[in-house]
């Protein structure tokens, strides 16, 4: 089994989205699984409330989402490290130097390899919650394709 690691910054509003949007794109047809965390995340906090509501307008449930900071065990279980910006991949190199094999932005694997940071939309209003959520789900398209690619 995969597991795929989203990462930010609090983990509360860009992870956790890209974690939940993940597991509703693969349903059951993948042997994969996510996680997400933040290069400077508290444990315990909820998703933010826009972040929340975002993803509740696709029937997708980020209630119960819980934030957690990146550890060392899950750096290790993850077979994929998908950033939400090239701060956060250089924040885990620089922790981890021995994983920079696994360690990606999520907008690298579209048709244009232009790596692109998701901006954070914390403190933004609902509209921009929605912005950021619609950015992840278009790179998770790619991201999924990718890892598909690799597993046949």
């Amino acid at each position: 089994m995969s597991m795929v690691l989203f990462v930010c910054t609090g983990n509360t509003c860009r992870s956790p989205m890209a974690e939940a949007l993940f597991r509703h794109r693969i349903g059951s047809d993948m042997n994969l699984v996510a996680q997400s965390a933040g290069v400077y995340a508290g444990s315990g906090s909820p998703a933010s409330s826009n972040a929340i509501e975002a993803l509740r307008e696709l029937g997708i449930d980020l209630s119960t989402h819980r934030s957690q900071p990146v550890t060392p065990e899950l750096v290790e279980k993850a077979s994929l490290i998908v950033a939400m910006t090239t701060g956060h991949a250089a924040q885990i190199l620089d922790w981890f130097p021995e994983v920079g094999n696994k360690v990606c932005l999520i907008n690298s694997f579209g048709t244009s390899k232009v790596p692109a940071d998701v901006s954070d939309p914390f403190g933004g209003s609902l509209n921009t919650y929605k912005q950021t959520r619609d950015e992840i789900d278009r790179a998770l398209s790619d991201l999924i394709l990718f890892i598909r690619s690799k597993q046949t």
